[in-house]
């Protein structure tokens, strides 16, 4: 159980990395979040100004070491560390330090199902933790936010994951769409690889190129993104595994440094035709456009644009926003979609305080930037 109280201290593990600066960027200024400490591997000892040099509010903070000992004690502990790094400190931290919000910010918690994690991961699955996405549709007719109103350990969904998930989960619930032959492809900055020094991201590199990775059902986040459908659609392990959802999924690196434009497309669950009798190009539209009116109207951090404008990456930048648009094509008988976000606020940051808020029972928009950035 998490008491309530006016002020959380906060630690945050991999201070250093993008994520983990992005957390710090949004905390800055937080009425009731307060950073006391700051944790890396390799950089402990330095202050956190010679590694994050945008942070003029922490560049005093000298880095700790990240261990479960350093960070124990604090009201939130934020675990901004590479996969299959997060997990031991966790389980050292769940041991000493069950009254803390602990934030998950790595896929080591995020699926439920073990063979999954073994399959994609290539080691021994470390446990689900509560998931945290607020706006996750569940079958019920509820969302993800119920549930984490009562969290006290918090995976945050993978970048890729979020976009791909709000994109395609009103369709999905509203049986707009064949769920078993979902395509995703994705245009993502070079951020979303993290901050190590990597041959390939190099300035020199990434230039004037454009690569897809992770090809053909290869990618770690294509079982997080079945998972989350499959919530949508109330199946359970058997029928997923059985094909309930199934996504074909092609992220692509392009030269920005953040930012995600997912293109979503799907066939429609009934194809519109004169000679089939089902519904027209038309009226299968409006029942698209009603799904994801139903599914976000009241959501402070999805937006689904009006009829003609589409998403772009510069307008949600430095938000926490993620911006809609879907069209049919008729002739193909497809629904599309279009997605945009910043892939360290919408997809990681601030969704993690998103969810943060609601365990600690404070404002779920709180200290959230709504507005992009621009020029």
């Amino acid at each position: 159980m998490i008491i309530r109280m006016s002020e959380y201290t906060v630690a945050v593990s991999g201070a250093t990395g993008y994520a983990g600066g992005e957390v710090l960027r949004l905390l800055a200024g937080h009425p009731r979040l307060r950073v006391t400490t700051v944790a890396g591997h390799s950089t402990a000892g330095d202050l956190l100004g010679s590694h994050q040099p945008h942070l003029g509010s922490y560049a005093h903070m000298e880095i700790r070491p990240s261990t479960a000992d350093v960070l124990a004690g604090h009201d939130v502990v934020v675990l901004a560390l590479p996969h299959g790094a997060s997990g031991a400190i966790a389980a050292e931290l769940e041991a000493t330090s069950p009254g803390t919000l602990i934030l998950d910010l790595a896929a080591d918690h995020r699926l439920t199902d073990a063979a999954a994690w073994r399959e994609f991961y290539g080691s021994e699955h470390q446990g689900s933790w509560d998931y945290g996405l607020p706006e996750l549709l569940l079958a019920d007719g509820s969302t993800q936010r119920e549930v984490l109103r009562d969290a006290t350990r918090i995976a945050v969904p993978g970048c890729n994951v979020t976009a791909v998930t709000l994109g395609f989960q009103p369709l999905v619930r509203a049986g707009l769409v064949d769920p078993t032959r979902l395509t995703a492809t994705l245009a993502n900055g070079v951020s979303g690889a993290g901050k190590a020094l990597k041959p390939h991201l190099l300035g020199g590199e990434i230039l004037g190129d454009v690569s897809s990775y992770g090809q053909a059902g290869t990618h770690r986040h294509v079982p997080e993104i079945e998972q989350n459908l499959s919530r949508a659609l109330g199946l359970d392990a058997d029928a997923q595994h059985a094909g309930g959802v199934r996504i074909a999924f092609t992220p692509t690196l392009v030269p920005v440094a953040r930012g995600i434009h997912a293109t979503l497309s799907a066939p429609l669950a009934a194809r519109p035709s004169a000679e089939s009798g089902v519904a027209s190009a038309a009226e299968a539209a409006d029942a698209v456009h009603a799904a994801f009116a139903s599914a976000y109207a009241d959501e402070p951090f999805v937006t689904v644009l009006p009829t003609g404008q589409w998403p772009r990456t510069s307008s949600v930048t430095g938000s926490n926003a993620a911006q809609i648009q879907c069209a049919v094509d008729g002739r193909a008988g497809t629904v599309l979609v279009s997605v945009a976000l910043d892939n360290l606020v919408r997809g990681t940051a601030g969704q993690a305080l998103q969810s943060a808020h609601l365990a600690l029972g404070l404002d779920e928009a709180l200290a959230l930037p709504m507005n992009g950035v621009a020029p």
